[in-house]
């Protein structure tokens, strides 16, 4: 194997160990800074990208990678903190969707500004992927979607 090759299982490690370092930074500022994590972050950031800003448990959970009723569980306090709110469905009581507090809001608004501001000083710490944002884009989109 030349020496530039990946086997599977370093590749694998690399990626969820550099998710894992990335996950930490973001967690620990989004969690000092806003008292939010960045699991909430997530789960708000899916409310307000669905349409009319109104999403199930099950279109979340498809979003964030989590079961309907893990979703479920992790919006309770966020609705008790009238950051989110359920919304039952006209046609149909029986579906509720989440949606975002008007103070739900302002919160993902800030929480975005204390990525965009911590963004800097992770590429600080990764000149390469700072010289390639695009590119890593587009492979990290690529995995993604698997």
């Amino acid at each position: 194997m030349n020496s530039s090759e990946w086997s599977g299982p370093e590749l694998v490690l690399a990626v969820v160990g550099a998710a894992k370092g990335l996950e930490r930074i973001v967690d620990g500022n989004l969690s000092a800074i806003k008292g939010i994590t960045l699991a909430e972050f997530r789960l708000l950031s899916a409310i307000a990208e669905a349409p009319a800003k109104r999403a199930s448990r099950a279109d979340i959970a498809r979003a964030v990678g989590l079961s309907p009723s893990a979703v479920t569980r992790a919006l309770r306090p966020l609705e008790r903190l009238g950051i989110t709110k359920t919304v039952k469905n006209e046609r149909d009581a029986r579906l509720a969707l989440a949606t975002l507090t008007p103070q739900g809001e302002e919160l993902l608004s800030d929480a975005i500004g204390v990525l965009e501001d911590v963004l800097p000083s992770i590429l600080e710490r990764a000149p390469s992927v700072a010289g390639g944002k695009d590119e890593f884009r587009t492979m990290l989109n690529e995995l993604a979607q698997l």
